[in-house]
């Protein structure tokens, strides 16, 4: 028990470090940071723990139906696969209605998702589950078609920021209700602290123009979209406003992307010992997963943009995956607060 204890002060402490270094280096480099990260850590995060999660059972009741957020990820990236070069040079009609359909029932689809994650988690009858999913559709479709729910920002940031940052932090303060050590504390403090850090922060943009090549390759990747979106749910840029890549707010989201994308990458590496991962790695998966990772860094390092988009379903399969464990998480965090006010 003691060894256990030591051991995850140890990792806690080396979070702290890297909450730090991830940090630091994001102010320094934002740009080039994240597109690094993104690239050669984020692919070998998605393989791994994907992996884990099937060896876990993706932590639901019935895993007979996690093939629906394999599918659905398929389904989200057709408008992503329409970038690519040969179809960007086709004015054909058909792909701005494509486009368009898949834009207005993009973040709907996420909704979905995410509510039939938390029927996974506690249902395990193949009706029950099917009555829930179909009722679910049902009542998004209708409410997506009357607007009657807007599904903005908390959506719109569910596979991004929330993902990276908002999650990455709840696993953080679950660990810490299961294993209490001071330093654990410190961490989820700091993680809290940095965006607050960032946002207080005085920076000369001019001290952040990048060159020319990291300019379009993350312009070519679309990764601007993100910023703008931030700034727009910060009400710092109006929906119809110009949104400037060098402006003091666009660094200031842009540190705190390549921060968060950064550490949440790390995060995940640097609990090996302690969530056991590699445990269910055999030759065969390794020679796989090595494999599989060698091509998507190369596919980057060939031309960015084409790497990005095809990588883009499996990043999007990896987030849907851990919608389950995101919900657990949440619940054990719940029942560890409420279980110590009743034993005080």
């Amino acid at each position: 028990m003691k060894q256990q204890q030591g051991t995850t002060m140890s990792i806690d402490m080396l979070n702290v470090g890297l909450l730090i270094i991830s940090l630091v280096v994001a102010f320094k480099i934002p740009f080039q940071l994240f597109l690094f990260s993104y690239a050669v850590l984020g692919p070998l995060h998605y393989i791994t723990e994907i992996n884990w999660l099937e060896g876990k059972n993706y932590y639901v009741k019935n895993r007979s139906w996690i093939w629906l957020f394999a599918a659905a990820a398929l389904l989200l990236a057709i408008p992503i696969f329409l970038r690519l070069p040969y179809f960007e040079n086709t004015k054909a009609p058909w792909l701005g209605q494509v486009q368009q359909f898949s834009y207005n029932w993009f973040f709907a689809v996420l909704f979905i998702l995410f509510l039939f994650a938390i029927a996974l988690v506690y249902i395990k009858n193949n009706r029950t589950l099917g009555i829930f999913l179909v009722s679910v559709v049902a009542g998004t479709v209708l409410a997506n078609k009357f607007d009657l729910i807007k599904f903005s920002y908390l959506t719109m940031f569910l596979p991004t920021i929330i993902h990276v940052y908002f999650f990455t932090w709840l696993f953080m303060v679950y660990g810490v209700i299961k294993n209490t050590n001071n330093v654990g504390i410190i961490s989820i403090i700091v993680m809290a602290l940095c965006p607050i850090v960032i946002w207080q922060s005085n920076i000369d943009p001019a001290s952040y123009i990048v060159s020319q090549e990291v300019q379009e390759t993350f312009l070519k990747s679309y990764f601007n979209y993100e910023d703008r979106n931030i700034a727009m749910a910060l009400g710092a840029v109006g929906e119809k406003e110009n949104f400037f890549l060098y402006s003091e707010i666009a660094i200031k989201i842009q540190i705190f992307v390549a921060f968060c994308y950064t550490y949440h990458y790390l995060n995940w590496f640097s609990k090996t010992t302690v969530i056991g991962w590699y445990k269910n790695i055999n030759r065969k998966k390794l020679i796989l997963m090595t494999g599989t990772w060698a091509v998507s860094a190369g596919l980057y390092w060939y031309d960015y943009k084409i790497g990005f988009i095809a990588l883009f379903t499996l990043s999007m399969i990896h987030v849907f995956f851990e919608f389950p464990l995101n919900i657990i998480s949440v619940q054990g965090i719940f029942q560890g607060l409420f279980m110590r006010k009743k034993t005080a």
